[in-house]
């Protein structure tokens, strides 16, 4: 019964260490894997996080390779692209494989969105953009989603709604907020799609996160695959890349699916927990290691960018709110217009 079921994941990971291993082993690239090895260690917590909450994996590659070890961002960037090709996919098919319910309303305007934006901020807004404001777009982002989830955390895990797969208002939501995180976020810094169409479920429509997570997932896994054709195409990959994805992808292949299933056994607010923390301490750090660039200023542009992100989410909430009060009251005139016509 496992393997009929999950049939497409143990093909894919077949497929994959199949040619991880003749490329590795096929042109002598064995000694670059074992060089980068630290990055393969840090993606076996990463890829776990990409599994189980709303974050990609980049979201720990990423900080590693330009906070820890004091690599370009863009570097950061594409080692994003093609790790969360591998973990993120893995990721995808083994929710599929489980048939996890998703968010399709939201999910099929996003992708349409992203497909459309990513290719174009890849190529005309990302080159526009300074390493250190690469760098500093993502600690804002993700120390703002950090801190959303330290106050508001109870409350995103006691949604229980299932969401609507017609909606066609979820579905233009999910058009605007995947063509302007593709274009702005995952351009720049090779994340950001998966929280921003996460905190729309979870926060405007007020979507259960067994439903949020794995939709996050989905769109995350697929803007990456865009992201990794459109660099191929152009020819534009970092030095760097290669090393450590080989280091990193026969990890992140099985860490991300774990992921997905050991949340299901232990629940999500622990893990959700510890990667907010995370994700405030990154945010932190970064701006203490560019405290001689940033100055006052510039740590009170970041501070701002932060509460604006917070205003941002507190916005959406709001508007969920709204949006549950009406359908709230449509049910209830519903049920009163059913009982006047059985009562005549």
């Amino acid at each position: 019964m496992f393997f009929q079921r999950y049939a497409g994941w143990l093909i894919f990971l077949g497929a994959f260490y199949g040619l991880w291993a003749l490329l590795v082993f096929g042109q002598g690239l064995w000694p670059l894997v074992t060089e980068h090895w630290p990055m393969a260690l840090s993606m076996a917590i990463g890829s776990y996080a990409a599994g189980s909450t709303p974050m990609g994996g980049g979201t720990v590659g990423f900080p590693v390779l330009v906070l820890l070890f004091d690599m370009p961002a863009s570097l950061g960037r594409d080692f994003s692209f093609a790790v969360q090709s591998i973990g993120m996919v893995s990721a995808s098919i083994f929710i599929f494989c489980r048939r996890q319910p998703l968010a399709w309303a939201m999910l099929r305007g996003a992708l349409i969105g992203s497909l459309l934006a990513t290719p174009l901020g890849i190529l005309f807004f990302a080159p526009l953009v300074s390493e250190l404001w690469v760098k500093l777009s993502f600690a804002v982002i993700w120390g703002g989603f950090g801190i959303l989830h330290l106050y508001r955390l109870s409350e995103i895990t006691g949604h229980d709604h299932l969401g609507d797969p017609r909606c066609p208002a979820d579905f233009r939501v999910g058009l605007v907020f995947g063509a302007v995180a593709g274009f702005s976020a995952v351009s720049v810094t090779g994340v950001g799609i998966d929280m921003v169409i996460y905190a729309a479920l979870v926060l405007l429509s007020r979507v259960d996160l067994k439903v949020a997570i794995p939709t996050s997932v989905v769109i995350m896994a697929f803007s990456s695959l865009v992201g990794v054709a459109v660099k191929s195409i152009s020819g534009d990959w970092q030095p760097g890349v290669l090393g450590n994805w080989l280091a990193a992808a026969p990890v992140v292949a099985l860490g991300a699916p774990l992921g997905v299933f050991v949340v299901g056994l232990i629940g999500r607010r622990p893990t959700l927990l510890v990667v907010a923390l995370l994700c405030v301490v990154q945010f932190v750090w970064a701006c203490y290691t560019e405290w001689a660039t940033l100055g006052m200023s510039g740590m009170a542009m970041a501070l701002l960018a932060v509460l604006a992100c917070l205003g941002g989410f507190e916005v959406l909430r709001m508007l969920g709110i709204r949006r549950v009060r009406n359908r709230a009251q449509g049910a209830e005139l519903a049920a009163g217009e059913g009982t006047v016509a059985a009562a005549s």
